[in-house]
């Protein structure tokens, strides 16, 4: 019996019930989405016959121009998760940690549970370069922080620029509320006395759920803390790893201006960054690998708001997807295949059985058996 009077046997029927649907559960979510999304399209049907005319007429050099600024934001991303684990003194280069990052994004992208995949494979990752558990488990919640405030600032600026029209499509409350809530979570990062209340008060509310944890409320905290605040990263790291941040966001939503260059139309520059920063927040949501169909449709329906013609930024919008997306798929799962290439030649040799005339030895040092 359980400390909540629940049999075990139940409960681990339960816990592997859920298990087994919820992959089941994000693959039927992803298919309605896509399927939503299909069945929206079909109604403009006139305007994607016209924005595949724009794409058939895009212009290859502003094309390879955008796909350079996407190269910029993945290592603009790169270098903040090296400013990062610079913090804890591990080192790592520019190229290294940009395959891991293109790995990471083709794991996120493709796999219906690909975030909490993807999440795991940087974590061991930095493990392999050096990170103790602790400096990777701060890495990964720091680079949490930097990516999701950098964001929120992006999408603010966009709300500044939209002036009052933003209220039109409701996105001034989710914007600000969004802000207000990455950086009360900075905040909460880097005040250790504010995170220590947040964190007790946070397992207190958990032993209520679960009671089997009561008595370990100081053991969970301490060691949820020892993660959070055993780095303590210098304040040029800091406005370092933030300003790659912003470049990160900043050179992707350069490769949408350029991909709307590429097919020689306007772009609605008024509503852009609102737009863009809408797209991005929405690519966080749960529901298809890297947003699919979410973040196509949110971008285009702002920035149609705001005044872009339907056809040619439907069209510029699935160029920007096909660069931004479809476009690193490939490339991110040969970084992987690259990764586990490294990785196999890394590992330690195997120890070998060697025969020894002593009947109580089954596997002997192969060094030792050198110095014999």
């Amino acid at each position: 019996m359980s400390g909540d009077g629940q049999p075990l046997d139940a409960r681990r029927r339960r816990a592997a019930l859920v298990r087994k649907i919820r992959p089941y559960a994000r693959v039927v979510l992803a298919l309605v989405a896509i399927g939503l999304v299909a069945w929206v399209l079909s109604d403009h049907s006139a305007e994607l016959a016209g924005a595949g005319d724009y794409l058939r007429h895009a212009s290859p050099p502003w094309i390879a121009v955008a796909v350079i600024s996407e190269l910029g934001s993945i290592v603009a991303y790169s270098i903040v998760q090296q400013r990062l684990l610079e913090a804890g003194r591990v080192h790592v280069s520019v190229g290294w940690i940009t395959g891991v990052t293109l790995a990471n994004i083709a794991i996120t992208d493709s796999l219906p549970t690909g975030s909490i995949v993807a999440t795991i494979f940087l974590y061991r990752q930095y493990r392999r370069r050096g990170a103790d558990e602790v400096l990777a488990a701060w890495a990964l919640a720091a680079l949490l922080v930097v990516t999701s405030v950098t964001l929120a600032l992006v999408a603010a600026a966009g709300v500044g620029i939209a002036g009052s029209e933003s209220s039109d499509l409701d996105l001034v409350g989710v914007t600000i509320g969004i802000l207000a809530l990455t950086l009360v979570v900075a905040a909460l990062f880097v005040q250790r006395r504010a995170l220590v209340w947040l964190l007790r008060k946070a397992v207190r509310l958990m032993v209520v759920i679960q009671p089997r944890f009561g008595g370990r409320v100081d053991a969970i905290t301490k060691r949820a803390l020892g993660r959070l605040t055993s780095v303590t990263p210098t304040p040029l790291q800091m406005v370092s790893s933030v300003t790659w941040g912003l470049f990160n966001w900043v050179l992707d939503c350069g490769c949408l201006v350029l991909s709307f260059a590429a097919l020689g139309v306007g772009v609605p520059w008024r509503g852009l960054l609102l737009a863009y920063g809408a797209g991005q927040l929405a690519a966080n949501l749960p529901i298809t690998p890297g947003g699919l169909g979410v973040v196509e449709g949110s971008i285009t329906v702002a920035l149609v708001a705001y005044g872009g013609a339907e056809t040619s930024t439907v069209a510029a919008v699935f160029l920007y997807r096909l660069i931004s997306f479809w476009g690193e798929l490939p490339v991110g799962w040969i970084a992987w295949a690259w990764l586990a290439r490294i990785s196999r030649r890394e590992r330690p040799a195997p120890r070998v059985a060697i025969p020894s005339t002593d009947p109580g030895a089954e596997l002997a040092d192969p060094q030792q058996v050198a110095a014999k």
